[in-house]
């Protein structure tokens, strides 16, 4: 099976792109499988893949998910819908997995609801609630109810129009986290778009390890407190230790999505 990475940071540093190359070498040596990709950098070298891929991981990244009439969007929106038409039509299906602001991207593109600026940056480890179609969604089995995921950034997925999921075969899986004292709508935090498409608002990709040693780093540890306290950098140490935190969805999400694109491409 063949990989595609869309490089969405446009060149700025992230742990993500890290996070994902370990879960496809975890899923390779984990299960015996060899799984070649190969990484395009979208947004800064308008670089993308053809549809010769077997499946396409698509990244999070910086700045506002919406059309800006950038080079890269029209040969990104154009793969994204050669992916789904290709499932329509072929019996060997195209296997894609979004992630924040790739999801932003396609969630819109789709319109399957409102895309807009939060009134805060929303970065931390939360807990992500399951719709009644998230608790059936076979990706999640494995995880609680609610589960944590961590969560990065300042745009946001709203305003859920049912009519559009409902046309399109799409389930709204899950719910940011319950704020009853906030008086807004809670953000869509997980969409199945097809059988083979799938995208979350948060990161599946973060790991425990990585991530603690990336946040005990001086720097940014002072960039944390400085910007949100020592009560929530406190917090975020703490659920990074816990395996039933990120740790758990790190090993279940992302690998699950492989596994179930290696089954669908396997003959039998």
């Amino acid at each position: 099976m063949k990989i595609a990475i869309l490089d969405m940071y446009n060149n700025v540093a992230n742990e993500g792109m890290r996070c994902i190359l370990h879960a496809i070498k975890t899923v390779e040596a984990t299960d015996g499988v060899s799984l070649p990709y190969t990484i395009f950098n979208v947004r800064a070298n308008n670089e993308l893949p053809d549809l010769s891929y077997d499946a396409y991981i698509s990244t999070g990244g910086p700045g506002i998910p919406l059309p800006l009439g950038e080079a890269w969007e029209i040969p990104f929106f154009t793969l994204i819908d050669s992916i789904f038409e290709h499932n329509l039509t072929q019996d060997s299906r195209k296997h894609l997995f979004l992630i924040c602001h790739s999801f932003q991207l396609v969630a819109g593109h789709m319109h399957l609801g409102t895309i807009s600026k939060r009134k805060s940056t929303s970065f931390g480890i939360f807990p992500i609630h399951r719709t009644d179609n998230g608790m059936a969604e076979p990706l999640f089995s494995a995880l609680g109810e609610p589960f944590y995921a961590v969560d990065s950034r300042d745009y946001q997925l709203t305003e859920p129009k049912m009519a559009e999921f409902d046309a399109q075969g799409a389930k709204l899986l899950c719910l940011e986290k319950i704020r009853p004292h906030v008086d807004l709508e809670r953000a869509v935090m997980a969409i199945r778009f097809t059988d083979e498409i799938f995208g979350t608002q948060f990161h599946p990709e973060a790991d425990d390890e990585g991530m603690l040693r990336y946040f005990l780093q001086d720097e940014k540890r002072n960039q944390i407190i400085n910007a949100y306290g020592q009560a929530k950098y406190d917090e975020m140490v703490t659920y990074l230790q816990d395996p039933e935190k990120i740790a758990l969805t790190e090993s279940v999400v992302l690998p699950g999505f492989l596994r179930h694109a290696i089954r669908e491409l396997t003959p039998a």
